[in-house]
């Protein structure tokens, strides 16, 4: 059975190697801004380079954060890419600015305290064993681009609630490199310019749909 996906077109994002590398796992991609479109499909995708403040400004112009919270309330899955991901997050900062995301998950980004930025390239991931997304893929390496990050994982488990799994990078200091927790995933890493690994990562998630 075909998986419907759709890439959320915002203004940001490597949308069409997005598509493509979706469209390698069998799923039937579109890339939409439409409300409608993206709230129903069965994955929805949220790429994202660049600025948080500017891809958050480009999100609640096509009402992404209403469509990421209502189909997260419905169970329905949604990946975050790259800024896609930390968007997730309560509040970015840079360069002093502040700037409110979308706060499905408490935590800020925040620059990264390393010799060399931006973060470009190969990197390892210290991945837990009850991850699906990594499943096959533990022991390989993703492709990283950026200078900001989650440095702290500040959601507290509560009670009934499963605690997400949460995967771990090290440039200068240890950051968030994916979450999966439920219906709502996300990777700071590019998978569609992670070559073989980043292409299962994708499979694993369409998987879940």
């Amino acid at each position: 059975m075909t998986k419907d996906v759709v890439v959320l077109d915002y203004g940001s994002g490597n949308l069409r190697s997005a598509e493509r590398a979706l469209a390698r796992t069998g799923a039937n991609v579109t890339v939409s801004a439409d409300f409608d479109t993206a709230l129903n499909a069965g994955g929805l995708v949220v790429p994202g380079v660049g600025a948080f403040a500017a891809c958050m400004a480009g999100l609640t112009g096509v009402r992404g954060e209403q469509i990421i919270g209502r189909r997260l309330a419905g169970g329905r899955p949604v990946l975050g890419i790259c800024v896609g991901m930390q968007v997730l997050f309560a509040c970015g900062v840079e360069h002093g600015v502040e700037t409110e995301g979308c706060g499905e998950w408490p935590g800020t980004v925040e620059r990264l305290e390393a010799p060399v930025l931006p973060h470009m390239g190969w990197n390892t991931v210290k991945v837990p064993q009850d991850s699906v997304l990594f499943a096959g893929v533990e022991e390989e390496r993703f492709y990283f681009v950026h200078s900001y990050g989650v440095r702290e994982w500040e959601l507290t488990p509560g009670d009934g609630f499963a605690q997400p799994v949460v995967t771990w990078a090290e440039h200068g200091v240890p950051f968030v490199a994916a979450v999966e927790n439920g219906p709502l995933m996300a990777a700071q890493f590019h998978p569609e310019k992670s070559g073989d690994a980043g292409a299962v990562l994708l499979k694993n998630w369409v998987g879940t749909l």
